[in-house]
């Protein structure tokens, strides 16, 4: 299988550069794969297609302010950091810009209370970093930290993104990138579901940088995932597994909801099935087709990159082939594409 097979052909103009002004009235594209069909909806339909009894699995990730800019200390150069991860107490590993004129024992400063020296090189061109600061850190980083946009999103954050690039959900801190499928629900569609009959269960994966990083080699078997952490709590497992034992399907917000539970998926002999296991992990668990999933039924999702990972995943669920003609549609009828863009459900 080539990475050449999950391309397809995008004008630059229908990449969404900004969120719509309310989240649920996005355009849905709902994909039927009992029947081929495809229908053209608006995102608060998508109670329609939601059942007693169902299941939502919701990843409650926060992104993280994690862009800042400051200046080297001694030759007051114009520096960039993206965070990563947090490695350790108030350590980090971090993404910098320019790359070659940061070394071991350099530091950068952010502000008269925030500063950063670099300790160590980190793996693929990162930095090992310790930050010093008065007070609490994240409230430093609120302060000065802008929103870590998307690369194809071609304009500086704003304080509109710091509340549009979350979920209104979001809870647990640690992504430098939002789980966008999960934008377009607002607290009221939440509840109508619930209203409805329909279970929302929350799982933790913190998206990371990888997430932008392209596929590079010629054979998809050949790609190796990126790891990131995953947690599921004893309450939510329990949800979950109750679904699948009543019956319920169990529908995922995004490719990443999609990844923490079929990371955390177990056969149990008693049920004769396979459901959840609670706790926590790291999962570099790559999805494509010929992938026979345990747990998810059905996806929301939004419109992802030519060769991506995230293409092959929902191709996975579905057909490469129907998926690669849906785009072409939705290339048609002028779709938004990306992280600020239309949603689509899989069925």
């Amino acid at each position: 299988m080539k990475i050449s097979d999950f391309d397809y052909v995008l004008p630059e103009e229908l990449i969404a550069q900004r969120p719509t002004e309310k989240r649920d009235v996005c355009r849905l594209m709902v994909m039927n794969r009992e029947n081929g069909s495809i229908e053209h909806k608006h995102f608060y339909d998508i109670l329609d297609y939601l059942n007693e009894g169902d299941c939502l699995i919701l990843n409650n990730s926060k992104v993280l302010p994690a862009r800042l800019f400051g200046e080297k200390e001694g030759t007051g150069a114009k520096i960039e950091f993206l965070l990563i991860k947090r490695l350790e107490g108030d350590r980090w590993e971090t993404m910098v810009r320019p790359g070659k004129r940061l070394k071991p024992g350099d530091a950068v400063k952010f502000s008269d209370n925030f500063r950063a020296e670099i300790v160590d090189y980190g793996p693929d061109g990162t930095r090992i970093v310790d930050f010093d600061y008065e007070g609490i850190f994240m409230e430093r980083l609120e302060e000065l930290g802008k929103m870590p946009l998307p690369p194809y999103i071609e304009r500086e954050s704003t304080l509109e993104d710091k509340d549009m690039y979350q979920t209104v959900y979001c809870k647990e801190e640690g992504s430098v990138a939002a789980p966008t499928a999960g934008l377009h629900f607002t607290d009221q569609l939440l509840e109508k579901a619930e209203e409805k009959g329909v279970k929302l269960a929350y799982v933790t994966l913190h998206v990371g940088i990888g997430t932008f990083r392209p596929v590079k080699c010629e054979n998809v078997e050949d790609h190796s995932m990126h790891f990131e952490e995953y947690y599921i709590d004893e309450e939510n497992a329990a949800k979950i597994n109750d679904a699948i034992k009543e019956g319920g399907r169990i529908v995922s917000v995004g490719t990443t909801s999609t990844r923490t539970v079929e990371s955390a998926a177990y056969f149990d002999e008693n049920e004769g099935r396979y459901l959840v296991a609670a706790g926590s992990g790291n999962t570099n668990i790559f999805i494509y087709p010929g992938y026979e999933f345990k747990i998810i039924e059905a996806l929301i999702t939004n419109f992802h990159l030519p060769k991506s990972t995230l293409l092959m995943l929902i191709s996975a669920l579905y057909d490469r082939e129907k998926i690669l003609e849906a785009y072409d549609v939705a290339v048609k009828e002028k779709y938004r594409f990306f992280s600020y863009g239309d949603a689509c459900l899989i069925i």
